[in-house]
C-alpha cells in the first residue's frame, strides 16, 4: 500500500511530527509505504517562531511544490492530508480529488475551521468560512484528536470520523524517578506561539514562587517576561525534550476557555504524565478528559484554584502517587504502542473500501 503524506510541516512542526511522522516506522512494518511531502519547511517555522516576516516567494514556492505533489497522486493508493491542501485558498483542490474519486484521509488536532469562520475580515469569513467543513465532508475518513473536533466533523457531514488522540512513544518517554530539585520546579513545554498562555496564571505563579520558594522552567517558549517569578528558559529540541520534562516537579497547561483552545488536544499533559509528573491544567477541551482531579493532577480555573493545586503538589509523596497514575493512563490510552496498530488498520480499511 502506497500513501502520500501531505503534511503541513516536516518533523520540526509539533503537529506534523506527532500526528503523522512518528507513525511512519510502524506503518512501514505493516506494509504501508508512506512518502512524506511537507508544504512548509523548517526555515518557515524558524521565521514564524522568531517573529520574522514571511517571505512571499517562499510561500509561493511551497504552494507550487504542493501542486506538483498532487500531480503525482495517481501513483499512490491513498492521500493522507494534514488539515487542508492549500491554506487560505478555497477547497478547490480537495473538490477536484473528490470529483476524480481520489480517496483521502484528513487529520485535525486543532480547530483550524475557527481560523477562517471567526476571522476579523468579512471577506475571509465569506470566502473560506465553510472551507474546512467542505474538506471534511469530501474526505473518505476524518481523524481527529478530541471530541470537540469530532463533533465538528460530524456536523460538517463527514462520512466517517475516528478519534485518534495525540500520543507519545513509550520507547522515548520514560517515567524517571523524581530527582530532588534545589527548589520546587513548575514546568511548561511548548512553542513561542503558545507561550502567551502562561501569562494567564502569572498571579498564581508569583504567589507560589514568592521569596524563592519556587521557580518556573519554560521549554521552547522563547523569551518570556513574568514579573515576580524566577524563570528559566530552555531551547526545545526533539533530543532533549524528555530529559527537560523529567526535571520538572509538576507540569502546567493553562488555557482560556475560547473556541480555538477548545480544540486543543492536551499533548503537553500527556508528555508530563508519560514522564511520571503530575499536571495542573485549565478544564478546557481535551484537558478535562486527560486530567483526573486528585488522581493524576488537578484542574484549575481561578487564580485561587491554581494556587491551591500548585501548593498541594509541593508534597513529594503526592507527586509520586499522581505521577504513577498519570503514567498508567498514558500506557492505557495515550501511547504510540496503542494507537499505531489502530491507525494502520484504519488506513488499510480505507484502501479496501475504495479499491
Amino acid at each position: 500500500m502506497k500513501v502520500l503524506l501531505l503534511s503541513r510541516y516536516g518533523r520540526a512542526g509539533a503537529s506534523s511530527r506527532m500526528r503523522s511522522y512518528q507513525y511512519l516506522p510502524f506503518l512501514r512494518q505493516c506494509g504501508i509505504d508512506v512518502t512524506p511531502a511537507a508544504l512548509l519547511g523548517n526555515d518557515y517555522l524558524a521565521d514564524l517562531y522568531e517573529g520574522r516576516r514571511k517571505r512571499l516567494l517562499q510561500i509561493l514556492s511551497a504552494y507550487c511544490r504542493r501542486v506538483w505533489q498532487l500531480l503525482q497522486s495517481s501513483r499512490f493508493d491513498l492521500l493522507w492530508i494534514e488539515y487542508e491542501l492549500l491554506p487560505w485558498l478555497p477547497a478547490w483542490a480537495e473538490g477536484l480529488l473528490a470529483t476524480l474519486r481520489v480517496p483521502y484521509v484528513v487529520d485535525y488536532d486543532d480547530a483550524v475551521f475557527h481560523r477562517y469562520e471567526l476571522h476579523y475580515s468579512k471577506v475571509i469569513r465569506a470566502a473560506l468560512g465553510d472551507k474546512i467543513d467542505v474538506v471534511m465532508r469530501q474526505a473518505t475518513l476524518v481523524t481527529v484528536g478530541n471530541e470537540y473536533l469530532a463533533d465538528r466533523a460530524r456536523r460538517a457531514g463527514a462520512a466517517r470520523v475516528e478519534n485518534m488522540p495525540t500520543v507519545v512513544d513509550l520507547n522515548r518517554y520514560g517515567a524517571a524517578a523524581e530527582t530532588p530539585n534545589p527548589v520546587y520546579t513548575i514546568g511548561w513545554i511548548g512553542s513561542p506561539i503558545t507561550a502567551r498562555y502562561v501569562q494567564a496564571v502569572r498571579p498564581a505563579l508569583t504567589e507560589t514562587c514568592r521569596d524563592g520558594n519556587g521557580r518556573l522552567v519554560l521549554v521552547g517558549s522563547g523569551q518570556v517576561a513574568l514579573d515576580g517569578v524566577q524563570t528559566y528558559v530552555r531551547p526545545w529540541s526533539e533530543e532533549t525534550e524528555v530529559a527537560d520534562i523529567q526535571r520538572f516537579d509538576v507540569g502546567i497547561m493553562p488555557l482560556p476557555d475560547e473556541p480555538w483552545e477548545r480544540g486543543k488536544c492536551g499533548y503537553k499533559l500527556i508528555q508530563y504524565m508519560a514522564c511520571g509528573r503530575p499536571a495542573v491544567a485549565s478544564p478546557v477541551g481535551a484537558n478535562a478528559q486527560i486530567v483526573e482531579p486528585g488522581v493524576n493532577g488537578f484542574l484549575a480555573t481561578t487564580t485561587a484554584d491554581w494556587i491551591r493545586a500548585l501548593g498541594a503538589l509541593r508534597d513529594s509523596a503526592l507527586r509520586e502517587r499522581m505521577g504513577r497514575a498519570g503514567r498508567a493512563k498514558v500506557e492505557r490510552e495515550y501511547c504510540l504502542q496503542i494507537t499505531a496498530p489502530r491507525l494502520a488498520a484504519l488506513l488499510q480499511s480505507v484502501r479496501r473500501e475504495t479499491a
